[in-house]
């Protein structure tokens, strides 16, 4: 074995390096995100400017990616687009948040009939198909953005309860917590100070993973006339509206929409798996 010499400097450890996978991955959502913000000084044309002499344009110096059947610029339209498409999924797993770490929470700290009521409604809501719960509340409260969002939320909340619930198990196990109730501290204290932030890792690393499914929900609800509603430019009511010209041989108003979501999701799916493994390893 090899000695070291006084005063020598070690070298510093700083971590396993990120895949490349992921750096690109991460460049690439840092790039959507800063172009949605910027979407006002990026986009060449306002979103829903019409120009019938441009109807179907191909790529050109005035629209870099062409035009739809109305002669909208299909650039501005995807730059704009991306604010709704990246904010209604936040907004999503932020509701099914609340409602999912709460009744996984109570469940694991409760146990016995509380446990055993959260897991039988959780276990209803798997058996009954997600898309059919979101359409039948779609149908009671009307089509729109809004209403979209507060039925995936609706319908990803168990997902996120269970999990939850699985880890809350777990970490409900560790001797802090006895530590705590001997102090006499309130099963809500403990909960809420102690046992849910410790969980907001594994927690978070699972959401940022639930993402790209939850934005490619929201499109296709969109894309079935559902979501969005004309003259929104989110992505998925934009391959809606450019399908028809698919038969006339423009396929740019389809495409181009429909790259941005398979290219945000499959960038999001990388990143967020990394993220996760990385986030859950750190507990």
């Amino acid at each position: 074995m090899t000695a070291v010499p006084a005063g020598a400097l070690l070298p510093v450890s700083t971590g396993p390096r990120r895949p490349l996978g992921v750096l690109v991955a991460g460049g690439f959502l840092g790039l959507v995100v800063l172009a949605a913000v910027l979407a006002p000084l990026l986009a060449p044309y306002a979103p829903d400017a019409i120009d019938l002499s441009s109807s179907l344009a191909g790529t050109s110096g005035t629209h870099p990616l062409g035009t739809d059947a109305s002669g909208q610029d299909l650039l501005s339209r995807v730059l704009y687009g991306a604010r709704t498409s990246l904010i209604a999924p936040l907004l999503l797993l932020l509701l099914a948040a609340v409602l999912g770490v709460t009744l996984g929470t109570l469940a694991a700290w409760r146990g016995g009939w509380v446990d055993a009521l959260v897991s039988r409604i959780t276990d209803v809501m798997y058996a009954f198909p997600g898309l059919l719960f979101v359409v039948l509340i779609i149908a009671v409260f009307d089509t729109g953005m809004t209403t979209s969002v507060i039925a995936l939320g609706l319908a990803y909340a168990p997902t996120i309860a269970k999990y939850t619930r699985s880890v809350a198990l777990g970490e409900r196990s560790k001797s802090y917590i006895d530590a705590y109730r001997v102090l006499g501290m309130s099963g809500t204290r403990i909960c809420v100070a102690h046992l849910v932030p410790n969980l907001a890792r594994s927690i978070v690393g699972y959401l940022v993973v639930l993402f790209g499914e939850s934005l490619m929900s929201l499109a296709t609800l969109s894309y079935l006339g559902f979501g969005a509603q004309p003259p929104s430019s989110d992505w998925g009511l934009m391959v809606q509206e450019g399908q028809a010209a698919i038969v006339q041989g423009a396929l740019l108003p389809a495409l181009v929409p429909g790259t941005a979501i398979a290219a945000v999701v499959v960038a999001f799916n990388v990143a967020g798996v990394w993220a996760a493994d990385r986030l859950g390893a750190r507990r």
